[in-house]
Order: structure tokens, then sequence, then C-alpha cells
């Protein structure tokens, strides 16, 4: 058979783990207590969530991002997840969050990533161990059409925290909107910005977020993993709820956009990963970062809405 070989414009990361022995020797592994935080920071750990969990320092994490496996059968590289009752994912729920919150700083958040199904389940678990702040939806832009049900295009964040001392920067999230029908007092704009490039506002943004590209194949930052979230949304979450120099932290961290867009937004990473071909990924794009700090849909420290080119 012939390999198929890539188009120029097709970026996405797919290194195999045979060619990536480089990658994953930044890895590394957590098999004892550990009670300082400093030797685990900007790493990306390979194991089980559920094993290493246990071992890491408490209070020691200032925002934590969890993209958990949703309740569907799916294939993750080497593992298979398996669709659960309702009551045994909510089982699996209460599990990794009881070993996540003793992670979590009295002023930290945390976010949860789910479908419409999961969130269910996952926004009434998440209420016994933190305050819920907020449900995210964001569209996904993406989707396989139903026959005889709506096409599901929308995924959901839950928002919390662990008290009510929390950080949250409005400022640093607004959205850039262009003006379609700008209002002026005594001729001067109100609320909005005149440029040569045309008429803006930056807005609070909400609970719902239409602004997100889903990865593709010629975006740098795509890789072959089979749940990617984009970096915008990422950069979102990190620059609202934590500070620069803070502790990041992804339970379930996959193809690594959590710790890849704390990087480069100036913030300490670490995530739990059991695949080494996700683990290789990750380090591969965090390698990458060290000379290319750019987000895709955010510049210049603004949020544009999609497919909104930008002006530097």
């Amino acid at each position: 058979m012939i390999p198929k070989i890539k188009s120029a414009r097709n970026k996405t990361i797919d290194t195999p783990v045979s060619e990536g022995a480089a990658f994953l020797s930044r890895c590394i592994a957590v098999t004892e207590k550990q009670h300082d935080i400093t030797p685990l920071k900007d790493k990306t750990i390979q194991g089980d969530s559920f094993a290493v969990l246990p071992l890491l320092p408490e209070k020691s994490m200032d925002l934590i991002v969890a993209d958990p496996p949703y309740n569907l059968t799916k294939n993750f590289c080497t593992t298979t997840f398996s669709q659960k009752k309702a009551a045994d994912y909510e089982a699996y729920t209460r599990q990794w969050l009881s070993l996540t919150e003793p992670l979590l700083k009295n002023t930290g958040s945390i976010y949860v990533c789910c479908d419409w199904k999961s969130s269910l389940i996952i926004g009434s678990v998440l209420e016994e161990f933190f305050t819920v702040r907020n449900r995210i939806t964001w569209q996904r832009e993406k989707g396989r059409g139903a026959k005889a049900n709506w096409k599901n295009s929308m995924e959901d964040i839950w928002f919390a925290t662990k008290s009510e001392d929390y950080t949250f920067h409005l400022e640093d999230v607004k959205i850039r909107k262009k003006v379609i029908a700008p209002y002026r007092i005594q001729g001067k704009p109100k609320e909005w910005e005149e440029t040569q490039q045309g008429n803006y506002r930056d807005t609070c943004p909400s609970n719902f977020w239409d602004d997100i590209t889903i990865p593709f194949w010629s975006m740098p930052e795509n890789t072959a993993h089979p749940t990617q979230k984009p970096e915008k949304l990422l950069a979102k979450i990190i620059l609202a709820s934590s500070e620069p120099g803070d502790m990041v932290f992804d339970p379930f961290l996959g193809s690594g956009t959590t710790s890849v867009t704390a990087k480069k937004l100036g913030r300490h990473y670490l995530g739990i990963e059991k695949e080494a071909q996700y683990c290789l990924w990750a380090e591969q794009r965090l390698k990458t970062a060290d000379t290319d700090s750019r987000i895709q849909g955010y510049e210049s420290g603004v949020f544009w809405d999609r497919n909104m080119l930008s002006h530097s």
C-alpha cells in the first residue's frame, strides 16, 4: 500500500510513537506522594489519573481545567471508554472529582467540559464539591446531522469555585465585534472605537460562546486526537480565572491544549495523560510554543469574532 502524502497545507500533528522518542523523554512518571509542586511545574505526567491524583500536593493548583471522557463509547488510541449507565457515570464523575478537589487552592477555580447529556450528571455532582458559578455553552460549529433529531453542535463547560474568594478578569476576556450601526453622542463614538480598519466595540462575554473555531487540518494547533479542544477556548478560561505565573492543571490532558495555552499565556502548567501517543503530541506542541506563542482568534490582547480578520 502506498502511504498517504499530506498536503503542504496540512499542518496536523500526527507524529507516531515510533518517531517521537525525543518528545516522550520529556514526560515524567509520578509513583510516590509529592509534597512540593515545584518539581512538577511545566511537566506532562504519563500515567492513569486515578492513580496519580492522590499523589499530587494538596492545594497546589490555582486553576483546574478538566475534559473527562463524555459518556459515549469512544476510542482513545489504545484505550476505549465505554458508555456507562447514568448511575455508573455519576460514580465515575464523583470518583475523579473527589480526587481532584483537594488539589485546588481555596482561591481556585475549576472548569469541566462535557456534552449536553453528561452535563446533566456533571453539573449535579460538581455541586457536591464546589460552588457552581455558571454553565457555559459553546458552539462547536461542527457536528453530524441526524434524521430524527437536532444536529448536536453545542457543548457545555461548568464553571465552579472553591470559595467566594476567586479570580475573574473581565477585561481580559472581552470580545471585539464590528459595530454595524455606530451610535454617537455629540459626534463622538459611544462605547465603540473608530479605526482605519473599521468600527469595533469590546463587549462583555456571556455564557454562550459562538466565536470558537474547532481545530482543522490547516491550523498549526491541530492534532489527530479525536476530541481536541481549541486553544482559543482554553485562552478564555485561563485569562479569566488565573494570574500570570499561576499553576494550571489538567487531569485529562489529551493532546495538551490546556498546557500549551497556559504556556503561551505565561502560566505554569501540569497535565496527566495515560496514552503515550497523546503525551508525545502534547510535548511536541509545547516545544513549538517555545518560539510561537500565537493563539488563533486571539491577537494583541483581544478575542476576535469567529472568521473576522484581525488587524495589527
